[in-house]
């Protein structure tokens, strides 16, 4: 059974701000409503090989492989850096001009799943998170961390898609203000630096 503690534990943790918020928020806030689940999607598949490595044991893998830590956390960081330049320059992550070609659902997709996919933290997380609420060596572990693991897929996706409905509810608002979007623009530019900041930072 489902206890609470994991349900309550997994919210706190969805809607908490990071990349995946962030970058639902810009495609809300870019392109709509549509845009914003679609990134919303792509940010949730992002999360499935973290959890495949948690509930295979490969995280451990990368906990102890300092070396392949590394590599994986300077391509995010990388990755960040060149969506917060593409923010800046107004080419996709954050264009709100109604006169521009739309940008594709499919690149959206791909933006959102690296997002997550170049953070090997969270395949740590998952690790350390998953057996606080079942004992991998109990009876019917595997299912069970599965079932937990697509919970916090599905929590994730439904808050991820509150967000992003929200932006995309404040697009009008946005679009009509030139000064509000750069101001947004810079911001949101700031917010990818620093995660890929912190990213560099971060330790096994």
């Amino acid at each position: 059974m489902m206890s609470i503690e994991f349900l309550l534990t997994s919210l706190v943790i969805v809607a908490s701000p990071g990349t995946g918020v962030l970058y639902t928020l810009a495609a809300g806030l870019s392109r709509g409503a549509k845009a914003s689940i679609v990134a919303a999607l792509a940010c949730t598949l992002g999360i499935v090989p973290h959890i495949a490595a948690a509930v295979t044991g490969l995280a451990a893998v990368l906990h102890a492989s300092a070396l392949a830590f590394e590599i994986i956390k300077y391509l995010g960081v990388a990755y960040l850096l060149y969506m917060a330049w593409r923010t800046i320059m107004d080419r996709g992550t954050l264009s709100v001009d109604e006169e521009r070609a739309p940008r594709s659902l499919r690149q959206t997709i791909v933006d959102g799943i690296l997002l997550n996919i170049l953070n090997p933290k969270l395949s740590i997380f998952f690790f350390a998170f998953l057996p606080q609420f079942v004992s991998p060596t109990q009876a019917g572990a595997l299912p069970k961390m599965l079932v937990l693991s697509g919970v916090f897929m599905a929590l994730t996706f439904i808050v991820f898609i509150g967000y992003g409905v929200f932006a995309a509810a404040m697009r009008r608002h946005v679009i009509s203000r030139p000064a509000v979007v750069t101001w947004m623009r810079r911001t949101f530019a700031a917010a990818f630096v620093a995660m890929g900041a912190k990213l560099a930072l971060a330790e096994r």
